[in-house]
């Protein structure tokens, strides 16, 4: 085989029929469209109708209410704390993400559920009054 015998596959080089381009090729005059009526005219048979579509649409219910782009508060307990943090160590919201306590685009309130033994430190995270309570008293801090 050489580049000059290649051919290409019969019938893969057929070109497409060119409709309303003289009464000679056989779909002159009215194009394949017959005569008059909305489907001869210019335009016409668009949109979601003609594929079905728009009874799909109407099948499937309507979207309601709306979504929020409040920041999500996301409550962390102090036995939760207790689990993954040392005794007398920095808790963060950075901390609390690489811990996977808090994920992101979201901000954390410690609560006060379960007991906690360690002194810890917390500093710009939510607390509530009963965990700020229970923090020091054993010994921790809130900033």
């Amino acid at each position: 085989m050489q580049a000059h015998t290649i051919k290409p596959q019969p019938g893969s080089k057929k070109r497409k029929k060119r409709v309303g381009r003289g009464n000679a090729s056989g779909h002159g005059t009215t194009a394949t469209r017959g005569t008059k009526g909305q489907r001869a005219r210019s335009g016409s048979r668009g949109g979601l109708k003609r594929l079905g579509y728009k009874v799909i649409l109407q099948r499937i219910p309507k979207q309601r209410g709306f979504t929020s782009i409040a920041v999500k508060i996301v409550g962390i307990t102090t036995a939760q704390l207790e689990k993954v943090f040392q005794n007398d160590e920095k808790v963060t919201a950075e901390k609390l993400l690489k811990r996977r306590l808090l994920s992101k685009g979201k901000k954390a309130k410690i609560l006060a559920t379960g007991t906690l033994t360690k002194k810890l430190h917390i500093v710009d995270v939510a607390v509530s009054a009963g965990a700020k309570a229970f923090i020091e008293k054993v010994g921790g801090t809130v900033k």
